[in-house]
C-alpha cells in the first residue's frame, strides 16, 4: 500500500474513496453521477444539509455561527476579510509565526491599516524557530479583528493557546481543523481550504459568528464576497463546488464512526511522537522547530548531511512514502499527517527512517 504524505491536496480516508468510487455512476440510485445532478433537488439539498449537520456536530457549533461552503482556497479569505471589516480609519491586527500566516499579512495591507505582530523567532546562528511568549508581543490597543494561524503547515509550528483580543478574533485553521479539540464560541471566524482534512481542493468552509455581518462593509462588495448573502442563500449564490461539498460530507460520516475530533486529537499526537520521537534521538535527522511549538500535522525534518536529501526522497518513494518533499520555499522533507493518515502509515515511515539512518548514518 501507498501512505501519501503530501501537504495538500492531501490523502483522502480510503474509505470515503471506495464509497465515491462506488457511487461515482449511480449516486443514490439515480443512475447518473453527484456530479452532474443539479445543486437545486431536494436530493443533492438532503446531502448539503446532512454534511452541515455533521460538521454542527463534530465542532459543536451553535446557531450563532453560520457554517458556509464557499468556492476556492483559504486564499481567497486573505481578501475578503480585510475588504468586509476594514472601513475607513479601522485597524486589524495580524499574528505572524511562518509563510502562510504572513501572505495572509501581505494581502491585507492592500486593504488597509494593519498592524503587525511578529510572534516568530528565528535563531541567527542554529536556524531554530521558537514563538515568542504572548506578553513580548507588539499588540494593537484596540483592533477591528485580530488573524492568526494556529498551525504554520509548511514549517510545522503551531499555536499551544488562543490570542487575546480586544477586537474579533479570526482564524485560519486550514491545516487543523476537526484535528484537535476547539471552542467554535472563541472564535468570530474560522477558515479552512478543505484539502487537508476536509475534502478535494476547490472549496472552503467558513465558520462565522453572525453578530459579525454587523461591522462588515457589505455595500460595496461584490455580492458572492459577501458573507451574509451567502448564508442566506445556504451558500448557493451561484453554483456551489458540488462534488468537494458531498466528499466533505462523506469525510464528516466517516469523522463521526471514528470516533469524532477527540479521537482524532489523540492519534494526532500518538502520530507526530513517534517521528519526533525519531528524529530526536541523535543529529542524524534535524527539526529546526522548538519542541514546545510543534505542529501536530506537519512534521518538518532534514538530515544532517543535505547531500542525503534527495536519496532520502527518493528511497522512500520506492518504499511506497510519497508526499515527504519539503516545500519550495525551504526545502528538506515534510510528513503531513492529517486525519485521514492511519498510524500504520506512520509506523512505516517512522520504520524506514530508522533503516535508512542505519544505512547512511
Amino acid at each position: 500500500m501507498t501512505y501519501n504524505f503530501c501537504a495538500g491536496p492531501a490523502a483522502l480516508p480510503q474509505k470515503v474513496m471506495q464509497r465515491a468510487q462506488a457511487e461515482l455512476l449511480d449516486w443514490n440510485g439515480t443512475g447518473i453521477s453527484v456530479m452532474e445532478i443539479s445543486h437545486r433537488t431536494q436530493m443533492y439539498q438532503d446531502c448539503t444539509d446532512r454534511a452541515e449537520r455533521n460538521l454542527r456536530k463534530l465542532l459543536n457549533i451553535g446557531e450563532s455561527h453560520a457554517v458556509l461552503f464557499l468556492h476556492g482556497g483559504a486564499s481567497h479569505q486573505f481578501s475578503n476579510i480585510p475588504m468586509s471589516l476594514l472601513s475607513s480609519g479601522a485597524q486589524a491586527e495580524y499574528i505572524t509565526n511562518g509563510i502562510w500566516s504572513d501572505m495572509a499579512y501581505n494581502e491585507a495591507v492592500r486593504f488597509g491599516n494593519i498592524h503587525h505582530v511578529k510572534a516568530l523567532q528565528i535563531n541567527d546562528v542554529s536556524g531554530l524557530r521558537t514563538l515568542k511568549e504572548p506578553e513580548t508581543w507588539d499588540r494593537c490597543e484596540k483592533p477591528v479583528y485580530t488573524h492568526y494561524t494556529p498551525n504554520e503547515t509548511i514549517e510545522g509550528i503551531k499555536f499551544n493557546h488562543m490570542p487575546q483580543t480586544n477586537g474579533a478574533l479570526i482564524a485560519d485553521m486550514s491545516s487543523c481543523i476537526l484535528a484537535e479539540s476547539i471552542n467554535v464560541n472563541d472564535f468570530d471566524m474560522i477558515y479552512a481550504g478543505a484539502q487537508k482534512n476536509i475534502g478535494p481542493a476547490g472549496m472552503t468552509i467558513v465558520i462565522i459568528k453572525r453578530e459579525l455581518y454587523e461591522r462588515m462593509n457589505f455595500d460595496t462588495l461584490p455580492k458572492l464576497f459577501n458573507y451574509e448573502q451567502q448564508d442566506k442563500k445556504g451558500s448557493m449564490i451561484n453554483t456551489p463546488p458540488t462534488f468537494a461539498w458531498y466528499l466533505a460530507g462523506l469525510v464528516f460520516e466517516w469523522l463521526l464512526e471514528e470516533g469524532g475530533v477527540a479521537k482524532m486529537e489523540a492519534l494526532s499526537i500518538q502520530k507526530s511522537s513517534l517521528l519526533y520521537n525519531c528524529i530526536d534521538e541523535d543529529d542524524f535527522y534535524v527539526n529546526l522547530i522548538n519542541p514546545k511549538d510543534r505542529s501536530l500535522m506537519n512534521v518538518s525534518f532534514r538530515l544532517k548531511d543535505d547531500n542525503l536529501n534527495n536519496t532520502f526522497l527518493s528511497e522512500a518513494k520506492e518504499a511506497k512514502l510519497v508526499g515527504l518533499e519539503g516545500h519550495r520555499s525551504i526545502g528538506g522533507m515534510r510528513a503531513s499527517i492529517y486525519n485521514s493518515m492511519p498510524v500504520e502509515g506512520v509506523q512505516q515511515l517512522e520504520a524506514f527512517m530508522r533503516k535508512f539512518k542505519s544505512k547512511y548514518g
